[in-house]
């Protein structure tokens, strides 16, 4: 049975732990609003951009889902969110488009459904919420940072932002 490698009071350190805490005692509709607030300035074609941290505490507060959009591969190998969804935006090494991406996600959620999508980094999921946005998904969110994180100086994953960086709840197979 697969364990929560990192949990979410076991922050790697004490400023990102506080942060963590002050994030989780927001409404969650103010939550949404920042998300909303932040798309806006972004410029971006969807409804709204949240960080991990309020990704979790609406994910907890039950106002969302969680939609995991990386390959199958990804989510078995490096881990994932326990509870989340998940619905490839492409699959393979080649990283080719699921053409049933939005076949798929129809089955998962409805159109008004709040639903944030999660990738690696928040560039596949940042084009899976524009795709929804299109098909008409009202309430798509884009969870900046991803699960990893972008790449540091030495080309490594998670040292500086993503979901595991901020000691959220995940497992591996």
């Amino acid at each position: 049975m697969p364990k929560v490698a990192v949990g979410f009071a076991l922050a790697t350190n004490e400023t990102l732990g506080h942060e963590l805490q002050a994030v989780l005692s927001i409404p969650p509709e103010d939550l949404l609003a920042r998300g909303r607030a932040r798309a806006e300035s972004l410029n971006l074609s969807f409804v709204g951009a949240v960080y991990p941290p309020e990704a979790w505490a609406l994910f907890q507060s039950g106002k969302a889902l969680l939609v995991d959009v990386r390959t199958i591969e990804e989510r078995t190998f490096v881990g994932h969110v326990p509870q989340s969804l998940h619905v490839a935006w492409k699959f393979g090494t080649g990283m080719t488009q699921n053409p049933r991406f939005l076949r798929e996600f129809e089955k998962l959620a409805p159109k008004d459904a709040v639903v944030m999508l999660l990738c690696r980094s928040g560039k596949r999921s940042s084009d899976a919420a524009e795709a929804l946005a299109k098909a008409g998904y009202t309430n798509a969110f884009n969870v900046l940072e991803g699960f990893e994180g972008e790449l540091d100086a030495q080309q490594h994953r998670g040292g500086h932002d993503g979901w595991r960086h901020w000691g959220l709840p995940w497992i591996q197979a």
